[in-house]
C-alpha cells in the first residue's frame, strides 16, 4: 500500500485498515462474517455441510438462503414468510429483487404446479457450444462414447507434422465447454469427459473424434432435463467400479446419488491406488461414496430433518458387501489401508444401509465405463435425465 498524495508519512510508515476494501484478501472473509452476523440476527442458522447456505424454521415453515459472494437466493415453504425476510434484508443492504429464477448460470428452471416437478436444463447452453464449434449439424449418436472404445496414450501424433496439427484443435477449450454440462446437469456424459480430460497434453485424432462425438449425443439429446417429482423424497445412492478398462489399470470409482427421483451429485473418478480384485475396488469404491453420502445427510437435514433411518447405498458386487460387514477376510485384505475401512463404521452405527442391486439395475454403471444405447437410455431415465 501505499499513502494518498499530499499525506504527511512523517513518524508513521505503517497505515492500518479501519474498512476491508474490496480486493483485498481477506475482504471476501469480512464480507462473510457481517453478513453471517446479520442472518444470525434474523434467525437464521448456518448449514454445517456448507457454509453458503443458511435456513430457520418458523413453526412448520422453513426459509432457506443459498449464498454466492453477494447474490442471494431465497425459498421456502411460505411465500409470506419469504417476502418478510426479503424486507428485513433490505433495511440492512440494498437489495435488487429480481423475482422468481428461471435462470441460474445458464441452467433454466422450470416449475410444473399441476404435476408438482422441477425440471432443469441446458438447451441454450448446449446450442451455444455446438454453434461454437461448428457442430450444430452434426450427426446425432445415441451413445456419448463408444462401446468398447479404449483410448490410450499411444494414441497420440507418431510425427512433428500430425502433433502441430493437433495442437490446432480446441480440444481444451471443447473439454471445458462439455465439463460444465457434465457437472450441472448432464451425469450421462461424466464418463466420457473424465476420459478423454486424461489427454490433454498429447492428444491424437481419435481423442478429437471422441469429444466431437459426445457433441453429436448431445445434439440428440439436447432438450432432455434432470427432473425432480414427487415420486419420493428419500435419498438413495448407487456406487459402482470397473477394474480393467484402462490402460493405467487403476479401478475408476463412481456413485449417483438420488433425492426426490433425480440425480443431485455424481462422479467417476481414477483411484488412487491400483486394487488386486474387482471386489476390492467395489469396495473402496463403495468407502468414496459413503463419505459424500454423509456429506449430502447433513446438507439436507434442515430441508428433510434427521434422518430416521439408513440412507440405501446400493453395489451390485456380493463379495463388497460382505467385506463392509463382516472382517473374516483379514488374509485377503489386510493390506487394504486403514481409511477404506471407513464404511463399516458407517454402516455399524446405521447412517448407511447397503444392499445388493443386479449389475443390469446399477444406474452408477453409466459413469464407470462405455455402454450400448439401450443402457445408457435405461440408466439416464433412472437418473431422471429425459425428455419433458
Amino acid at each position: 500500500m501505499q499513502a494518498p498524495p499530499r499525506y504527511d508519512t512523517q513518524g508513521e510508515s505503517i497505515k492500518h485498515l479501519l474498512k476491508s476494501l474490496y480486493g483485498l484478501k481477506q475482504a471476501g472473509r469480512k464480507w462473510y462474517d457481517t453478513l453471517c452476523h446479520a442472518l444470525t440476527d434474523l434467525g437464521f442458522c448456518v448449514n454445517d455441510a456448507d457454509p453458503g447456505v443458511f435456513s430457520t424454521r418458523n413453526g412448520k415453515h422453513i426459509t432457506i438462503i443459498a449464498i454466492h459472494i453477494d447474490n442471494c437466493m431465497i425459498t421456502g415453504s411460505s411465500g409470506d414468510l419469504i417476502s418478510e425476510y426479503k424486507w428485513k434484508l433490505n433495511n440492512r443492504y440494498s437489495l435488487t429483487d429480481l423475482g422468481p429464477i428461471y435462470w441460474l448460470l445458464g441452467i433454466k428452471i422450470t416449475c410444473d404446479r399441476e404435476s408438482r416437478t422441477i425440471s432443469l436444463s441446458q438447451t441454450t447452453y448446449i446450442d451455444t457450444i455446438l454453434s461454437h464449434f461448428s457442430l450444430s449439424d452434426a450427426k446425432p449418436v445415441a451413445t456419448p462414447i463408444i462401446p468398447g472404445a479404449d483410448f490410450r496414450k499411444s494414441n497420440a501424433p507418431s510425427d512433428d507434422t500430425e502433433a502441430t496439427r493437433m495442437k490446432k484443435t480446441p480440444y481444451c477449450k471443447a473439454i471445458g465447454s462439455l465439463m460444465y454440462a457434465d457437472i450441472a446437469t448432464r451425469p450421462d456424459i461424466t464418463f466420457a469427459i473424465s476420459t478423454l480430460s486424461q489427454f490433454l497434453e498429447n492428444l491424437g485424432e481419435v481423442h478429437w473424434e471422441a469429444v466431437k462425438r459426445v457433441f453429436r449425443y448431445l445434439t440428440s439429446t439436447k432438450t432432455h432435463m434432470l427432473t425432480y417429482g414427487n415420486e419420493r423424497h428419500d435419498l438413495i445412492g448407487y456406487t459402482d467400479a470397473d477394474s480393467t478398462s484402462q490402460e493405467h489399470r487403476h479401478a475408476i470409482s463412481s456413485f449417483a446419488f438420488l433425492i426426490d427421483g433425480a440425480a443431485v451429485l455424481w462422479a467417476s473418478r481414477k483411484q488412487e491406488l491400483i486394487t488386486l480384485s474387482t471386489a476390492e475396488a467395489e469396495y473402496v469404491a463403495a468407502t468414496h461414496a459413503a463419505k459424500e453420502c454423509i456429506w449430502l445427510r447433513r446438507l439436507t437435514e434442515p430441508l428433510f430433518g434427521p434422518a430416521s433411518t439408513p440412507t440405501t447405498l446400493y453395489c451390485d458386487n456380493q463379495a463388497a458387501l460382505h467385506l463392509t460387514t463382516e472382517d473374516n477376510y483379514h488374509a485377503r485384505t489386510k493390506h487394504i489401508d486403514i481409511r477404506c475401512h471407513f464404511i463399516r463404521q458407517t454402516i455399524a452405527d446405521k447412517t448407511i444401509g447397503i444392499k445388493y442391486c443386479p449389475t443390469n439395475d446399477m444406474t452408477a454403471d453409466i459413469l464407470t465405463k462405455p455402454l450400448p444405447k439401450f443402457k445408457v437410455a435405461l440408466h439416464s431415465q433412472t437418473l431422471r435425465i429425459r425428455r419433458v
